[in-house]
């Protein structure tokens, strides 16, 4: 089973030259790939690559399409059995793939897979994208085991498992190569945020498994591409979730649940100008302008397949965190 290592990197020189060392160090298996997918830089990360690491394949997009282009774009170029798709900001482990590699020659169900992320700036927190494998609420808000919303809980093993989850991280993300090709990859309108979700969502739309495998660990810094408080980190992630639950909510579900969710943004942008945080709400309803014009497209996109109505936690994350006080998974 072949293994490509896919490194998106967009003027990413610092982070390459701090980070790929552990990739080449604790990925030296002989199915094993290493990829340096460049969106179009312009500073000297492909030099430093080239001069530095010879062993590592480079393939060069025409231009910087985000996340999701990008990897759609080099994609076309790697040959694989499984595509590990991982951040520039990545620091792996000793170990990092036995299990993966493992699970997925075992149990041919299982589409996708993440391991364990912990905070690269404080290795004993869960870091904020993924954490311990992700799940969204009844009304598409995503959360994570080890993360709800901004509290970020400490690592004292109690997510050492392998467990079924809703959607993987995009920070590192396992996915079997014929499952990508099959749905077209990730959907290039997002451009970044949240393309992992709808891409995991549609997943288990053909009835396939996603995983989180406790016992391999990835420390990620977070918010190197865009900044946790920037208000286009706000708008994408915004505008993304509106956008995954048109393409696959249960038809019965639709209507009540996008209407709720604009209700509920609503609330979200007042409570941003509340905490003087005025371009967040800007943010906000810049991402629904955008949400109501991409909105023929996006239904365009809804399948006719079977629609997984087990997709969330019935709760609101949004009540269970603000109004009932519960911060960790394990108090939901």
């Amino acid at each position: 089973m072949k293994i490509a290592i896919v490194i998106l990197n967009w003027n990413g020189e610092k982070l390459l030259e701090k980070f790929i060392p552990s990739i080449v160090k604790y990925s030296k298996l002989s199915t094993v790939e290493i990829v340096l997918a460049d969106n179009n830089s312009t500073d000297d990360s492909v030099a430093f690559i080239e001069k530095n690491f010879p062993q590592i394949t480079i393939v060069k997009n025409a231009k910087n399409g985000g996340y999701a282009k990008g990897y759609n774009d080099a994609l076309k170029h790697v040959s694989a059995d499984i595509y590990a798709l991982v951040n520039s900001d990545i620091e792996v482990t000793d170990g990092w793939l036995n299990t993966i590699i493992s699970i997925f020659e075992n149990e041919p169900e299982t589409a996708i897979i993440q391991p364990k992320i912990l905070d690269y700036k404080d290795k004993s927190k869960f870091e904020y994208a993924g954490a311990a494998g992700g799940f969204i609420d009844k009304f598409g808000y995503p959360y994570c085991r080890g993360r709800i919303f901004n509290n970020l809980e400490t690592d004292k093993l109690q997510y050492n498992d392998i467990t079924e989850i809703f959607w993987a991280s995009g920070a590192c993300f396992f996915i079997r190569a014929s499952i990508f090709n099959q749905l077209n990859g990730f959907d290039e309108n997002y451009f970044a945020h949240q393309e992992e979700i709808d891409l995991c969502w549609r997943t288990k739309n053909l009835q396939k498994n996603i995983k989180y495998v406790g016992t391999s660990t990835v420390f990620h810094i977070g918010g190197a591409t865009l900044k946790e408080a920037s208000p286009r980190k706000t708008f994408l992630n915004f505008r993304n979730s509106l956008f995954t639950l048109v393409k696959n909510l249960p038809t019965n579900k639709l209507i009540p649940i996008i209407f709720s969710r604009l209700v509920l943004d609503g609330i979200a942008a007042v409570k941003f100008i509340v905490e003087l945080r005025p371009k967040h709400t800007l943010a906000i309803v810049k991402a629904h302008i955008s949400f109501y014009y991409y909105l023929p497209t996006m239904l365009k996109k809804r399948k006719s397949y079977t629609q997984n109505n087990n997709y969330y936690t019935r709760k609101s994350i949004v009540w269970s965190y603000f109004v009932l006080g519960k911060k960790t998974f394990r108090d939901l």
